[in-house]
């Protein structure tokens, strides 16, 4: 007979992070995260969207603890500082959820207006490789002394995959996040640590990003017509599902597509 899931018994009391909180896929996470009783830390850019989300989800889970954190990713010093002060002010982290990621149009055989490709790149690197990095290791580094079975979850891409037209530069992230998460299921499975790690790697989802990533609103609706794509909800559900898992099971890698998408 197979272990029963603890289900969202599991989430309850335990310290969560969000990063890139504040829309989309990471408010629906915590979203999932503060109804399962998770205190969760959420962090973004923006203020007033955090201040909005906390608002959301107070009313959505009455009693739900919520923290909340301005944090501009690119900075290494600002996610040090994040870290350090949701150990001082809520406690250390029992799960990161690595969400904050972009997009940007620009692709490798055209440095753009300005050069501007050349900072659409170094973008991207800092925040869906070099962010995500820098926050694994701060959460371990208050996983670890404590002996928690924690839980890192990137939140990546079917770009990991495979290319997605225009999307060269942006794949080429997503298939480093695929190569760090596999290099550091190998390192705790080494050490045997309790800690888990896994990816969740969507497809087309109905957010803010595809505007963004096609540097036009209007594409990204062209880019829906024709398949009913997945929402943000979906996405927190896989994650609900890797986090919950009995101990012994490490939900390594989802891939998630619209049933429509062709690739």
């Amino acid at each position: 007979m197979s272990a029963e899931r603890p289900g969202g018994a599991a989430l309850q009391g335990k310290v969560a992070l969000v990063t890139g909180a504040s829309s989309g896929i990471g408010a629906a996470v915590a979203k999932m995260l503060a109804r399962s009783g998770a205190i969760v830390a959420a962090c973004a850019r923006r203020q007033s969207r955090l201040e909005a989300l906390k608002a959301e989800l107070e009313a959505d889970a009455p009693g739900a603890r919520i923290w909340t954190h301005t944090c501009d990713l690119r900075s290494v010093e600002a996610i040090i500082a994040m870290f350090d002060a949701l150990e001082r002010e809520v406690g250390p982290v029992d799960i990161l959820i690595n969400n904050a990621g972009l997009g940007r149009p620009a692709p490798l055989s055209e440095r753009g207006e300005g050069r501007s490709s050349y900072a659409g790149w170094a973008e991207m690197l800092d925040v869906n490789v070099m962010a995500l990095s820098v926050c694994t290791a701060e959460a371990l580094a208050q996983m670890k002394p404590r002996g928690v079975a924690g839980s890192i979850v990137h939140i990546s891409s079917l770009a990991g995959y495979r290319i997605p037209k225009e999307g060269g530069f942006y794949g080429a992230t997503k298939h480093a996040v695929r190569a760090l998460t596999e290099g550091l299921r190998r390192e705790l499975q080494a050490e045997g640590s309790p800690i888990r790690v896994s990816a969740i790697s969507p497809g087309v989802v109905q957010t803010e990003f595809g505007g963004v990533f096609l540097g036009d609103p209007d594409r990204a609706e062209e880019m829906y017509a024709g398949l009913q794509p997945l929402t943000a909800a979906d996405v927190a559900a896989a994650v609900e599902f890797a986090v919950t898992a009995p101990r012994h099971v490490q939900v390594h890698d989802i891939l998630l597509r619209p049933l429509s998408q062709p690739d």
